[in-house]
């Protein structure tokens, strides 16, 4: 643990943050960490209580996943974790059981873009077949809902996002729930409205122009 304890801190700590923004009650998700240099990563050891997590809570996994030894036991979604980093360049995962994504995931195939913010994620956030927790048929499910996606929903389940580092995966799952309750507040006014695929298009060419997101000098 020494030579990447950056790493372990960053995990326990994101852990945390995602307990004390209500994304996670218990031990019900899981965070990982892409390990710079390395085919390994570092993720949370199964039954972990966010709210409480340490260091000492991680583990370290090889990408055949093979556990270091004498670390613990990791979260039974590690084939996820691990088929995700297979699949793309993310640095970092994070599952979670968040209140209203899960709702969400419960009724809908798709979460249509009601807002802007969304093409953030890639746009309409699919919805996984359900699959038992734990299951590669899972694993693969969520990896197909995540093709060109940052973050994808899991049938009567919960929500996954990517990101380029830790922050930016927490912070897609943070706005994946905002979007989650929003359509459960608009649905309750009316029938929602949703952006076409040109007003989406639009979207992403203006963040482009403007370089959305990122903070700019002053002139």
């Amino acid at each position: 643990m020494t030579d990447h304890a950056p790493a372990y801190a960053a995990v326990a700590a994101g852990c945390r943050r995602l307990a004390a923004q209500g994304l996670v009650i218990g031990s019900a998700g899981n965070v990982s960490v892409r390990l710079p240099g390395t085919d390994d990563l570092v993720v949370t050891r199964s039954g972990v209580a966010f709210a409480d997590c340490t260091p000492d809570d991680v583990v370290r996994v090889g990408s055949s996943g093979r556990v270091l030894p004498g670390t613990g036991t990791p979260t039974s979604e590690i084939d996820l974790h691990l088929g995700i980093y297979a699949d793309t360049s993310a640095a970092a995962v994070v599952h979670t059981h968040a209140p209203y994504s899960t709702a969400v995931a419960c009724v809908l195939d798709e979460l249509p873009v009601l807002h802007y913010q969304q093409m953030l994620l890639g746009g309409p956030v699919r919805v996984a077949p359900y699959a038992t927790f734990g299951t590669p048929e899972l694993a693969a499910h969520v990896r197909d809902a995540l093709v060109d996606r940052q973050a994808a929903l899991m049938s009567n389940h919960g929500s996954v996002a990517l990101g380029a580092s830790l922050d930016q995966a927490i912070e897609h799952a943070l706005l994946l729930e905002w979007l989650a309750a929003l359509h459960h507040r608009s649905s309750a006014l009316g029938t929602p409205r949703v952006l076409t695929a040109e007003e989406q298009s639009d979207v992403v060419a203006q963040a482009v122009r403007r370089s959305y997101g990122t903070q700019q000098e002053k002139p």
